[in-house]
């Protein structure tokens, strides 16, 4: 693997754009390719670009876009940056996802500034020549970087970067190569595949001076010969160029599944390159395991933004990573919190092996939640709390055990309160005098911790056996944090603080229990297929051992 490796002296750019329609599985197309280059022992990395104005995702709701991702070094990002860092089993950064938002909100402090010497500002070009400079900075030293454009050509916030994309290709020549994905639909009546609509995304590619180099196809079965003829006659892309991607049982067979295709024999011919080759031997296993597992491990993950499981597309994936390790599927039981009461709570949970409390914001099925960590804590399920999920354990705890039934959280209170047992970071770091953490302060007022922290594990805990032999840390998002002068009055009531980052609290657990373990930080965001996050593997791993 990568003898080819040898003959890559500049950066390749593979840009992915989509057509017909949204949804069409371009992350998931970017990610694989990123993976079988990786494999085939290059250097990589992806970048996603996104057209809406928002300057990033921070400030978007789940259940409109999605779960918002969290890099290491604290960016708020798309998705899709998930999906990458999943499959390539690398760390991406802030340089790995911009916006629309972004590219205007910084070609106005350089107008502000006087950087352009007086003349108009113009989208040609200033806000394409920005938009170069981004993917250009994305690029680093790398042998490949893939480009994700979101949305869909034709789509007019679109334009700016596709005539970007148009400017790199007449600029690098050779060095860049643009893939198209596009749908074939199949329909039922007629008995046939339709081309029509890849043959129009192809003509508002032409309109815009761009022509597609690789096509890759979805559909819901392999496309004939006879139709990827059709299609190459029609669009002058060869048809060794033209690629199926058929649905999948899941998300992990795509990039074996582009192999077969011959995606990297085409890539090797585009860019004159020897034959690229790689081995997804270890990766296949892994897959085998999630298709067709020999165990099972029922979870009830409770959580509040039910109406979009894509809110919690990294929990939901990183359950995946730790089943296939386990050779178990995990079948997720996905609970309303607001459906949860104390007079039913048993009868919705007691047929899980273990239990999930996810995070989130805002005051909106709390009660639930807590009502389902109560129920983990007397019936000893195994148990996982994450972000307010942890919080919600140390509040209950405190109400249930301790008898402070005033114990909260400020966030679900206009006042700060006595029994505030968890409050806003700006509230800790004053009382504290704690300066040296990285924050980040948003106009909506709220300061949060974002990106990865290290920490400190309690030695003999069930946290440090957990992270053994591995980095103690974990990436935050959030803005509100455990009061640290309950800690006495917890472990009096059988919980420990089992983790802190210098004053701030990572982890409790219960020592008298199966497993019960709560993580301020998201485990999820430093999940991948070949390397599990240990938090999860372990809890899967307890909640099957539960069933014995």
């Amino acid at each position: 693997m990568g003898a080819n490796k040898d003959t890559i002296n500049q950066t390749k750019y593979i840009f992915v754009t989509g057509g017909v329609l949204s949804s069409l599985g371009k992350g998931i197309t970017s990610a694989s390719l990123g993976c079988l280059l990786k494999q085939s022992g290059f250097k990589v990395s992806i970048l996603k670009i996104d057209p809406y104005i928002n300057v990033d995702a921070g400030t978007m709701s789940p259940l409109e876009h999605g779960e918002v991702f969290v890099t290491a070094d604290g960016a708020e990002t798309d998705l899709d940056i998930g999906h990458y860092e999943r499959f390539l089993n690398q760390t991406l950064s802030c340089k790995n996802n911009f916006t629309t938002g972004q590219v205007y909100k910084d070609v106005i402090s350089k107008e502000r500034a006087g950087k352009y010497l007086g003349k108009t500002v113009q989208v040609v070009p200033h806000i394409v020549d920005e938009i170069k400079h981004k993917i250009n900075n994305a690029s680093d030293d790398n042998d490949f970087l893939i480009v994700e454009l979101g949305g869909t050509v034709g789509d007019i916030e679109g334009l700016p970067f596709l005539e970007a994309i148009r400017q790199f290709k007449y600029e690098k020549q050779d060095l860049v190569l643009n893939l198209h994905v596009t749908l074939i639909p199949y329909i039922k009546v007629a008995s046939e595949f339709k081309t029509k609509p890849t043959q129009h995304s192809i003509g508002e590619l032409r309109k815009i001076g761009i022509n597609a180099d690789i096509l890759i196809c979805r559909s819901e079965e392999a496309l004939s010969d006879g139709i990827k003829n059709k299609l190459s006659y029609s669009t002058n892309i060869p048809k060794d160029f033209i690629m199926t991607a058929k649905d999948a049982k899941s998300i992990y067979q795509v990039p074996n599944n582009l192999l077969e295709e011959g995606i990297l024999d085409a890539i090797s011919k585009y860019f004159k390159i020897d034959s690229i080759t790689t081995n997804l031997q270890d990766w296949d296993k892994l897959t085998n395991n999630i298709i067709n597992p020999t165990k099972e491990v029922n979870l009830a993950l409770v959580g509040k933004y039910m109406h979009s499981k894509e809110a919690y597309k990294s929990l939901s994936e990183a359950i995946i990573h730790g089943g296939a390790h386990i050779d178990a599927k995990i079948n997720i039981n996905w609970i309303d919190s607001e459906e949860i009461t104390s007079d039913n709570v048993e009868q919705i949970l007691k047929d899980n092996d273990c239990i999930l409390v996810a995070g989130g914001f805002g005051e909106r099925g709390v009660r639930g939640k807590i009502e389902a960590i109560k129920y983990a804590r007397e019936s000893n399920k195994v148990f996982l709390g994450i972000c307010l999920g942890m919080q919600l354990c140390v509040i209950e705890t405190l109400q249930n055990k301790a008898g402070i039934k005033d114990a909260n959280s400020s966030e679900f209170s206009n006042a700060p309160s006595k029994e505030d047992a968890v409050y806003l970071i700006e509230h800790f770091l004053d009382a504290n005098g704690m300066k040296q953490v990285r924050t980040q302060k948003t106009e909506l007022g709220a300061t949060m911790r974002l990106g990865e922290y290290e920490f400190e594990p309690k030695s003999g805990s069930l946290i440090e056996s957990v992270f053994k032999g591995t980095k103690c840390s974990g990436r935050h998002r959030h803005r509100y944090e455990v009061n640290s002068k309950y800690e006495d009055v917890l472990e009096q009531n059988g919980m420990v603080i089992s983790a802190k980052h210098n004053s701030l609290v990572e982890c409790v657990e219960i020592p008298n229990h199966p497993w019960f373990v709560g993580v301020q930080f998201h485990p999820e965001f430093t999940s991948s297929l070949k390397e599990p996050n240990c938090v999860i593997l372990k809890f899967l791993q307890a909640g099957l051992q539960s069933k014995k």
